[in-house]
């Protein structure tokens, strides 16, 4: 007797020969007669070890990726390939290479989400034949040379140098433009240029700590300011 799990099957062969696929729950197994290979229809995964491909356009990298997957057809899995996992391992590192070597650097980088579909296509077709179905292909990580990264170091350095332009150059523009509505303003309101004027002596008096006064005498408002600083410095 034997207990499968509910995520297994057992796979029984009596003298050699394929009895069929039994579970879940307690099996009973003639001794030395019948022998059992479970089999796990859980999802499940494995890594493909770090491959160096050289991408469309020359560039060498380093490439490694995760598979999902699940055993659709116990007996197949086991009858038609000598190990599922192994062969669904080899399957999937050389379409990596081949899907990867088909696309330049900057596709490897910003669609991994595509490529991975793409290789998971790929693999599944083939490995459906062994009652295994890849429902995804993950590629995690990218390594560049160094001279590459260096390269892109000083490639994202001048961008972010020319963007800093631009910006001081918009705030230039925006600044002359207002002082070009100013004068404007100021040339058609000769009496809002005189307060102006006036207002920017008041914060320079207010700062020195003095009275000055304009063309034509003091003026009331100077007269004002001094009695207020009289009465702070008592």
């Amino acid at each position: 007797m034997r207990v499968v799990r509910e995520y297994e099957r057992a796979v029984i062969f009596r003298l050699g020969r394929l009895l069929g696929a039994k579970g879940p729950g307690l099996i009973f197994l003639i001794p030395f007669v019948d022998k059992p290979r479970i089999v796990d229809l859980r999802l499940l995964s494995f890594d493909i070890p770090r491959q160096r491909i050289i991408t469309k356009d020359n560039v060498t990298v380093d490439v490694d990726a995760i598979v999902y997957y699940r055993v659709v057809d116990p007996i197949d899995a086991v009858v038609k390939v000598q190990d599922y996992i192994t062969a669904s391992n080899f399957i999937a590192q050389t379409t990596l290479r081949d899907v990867v070597g088909q696309v330049e650097l900057d596709e490897l980088l910003t669609k991994r989400d595509e490529l991975g579909k793409r290789i998971q296509m790929v693999v599944d077709e083939i490995t459906e034949g062994w009652g295994i179905k890849v429902t995804q292909v993950a590629i995690r990580d990218v390594v560049l040379p160094e001279e590459m990264l260096r390269a892109i170091a000083k490639q994202a350095e001048a961008e972010r140098e020319r963007r800093a332009r631009v910006i001081m150059a918009e705030g230039e523009l925006m600044a002359a433009q207002k002082m070009y509505e100013a004068a404007e303003f100021y040339a058609k309101n000769p009496s809002a240029m005189r307060l102006r004027e006036l207002q920017t002596w008041v914060e320079i008096a207010r700062e020195k700590n003095m009275i000055i006064i304009t063309e034509g005498g003091a003026s009331p408002l100077a007269y004002a300011l001094a009695a207020a600083r009289k009465e702070e410095r008592k």
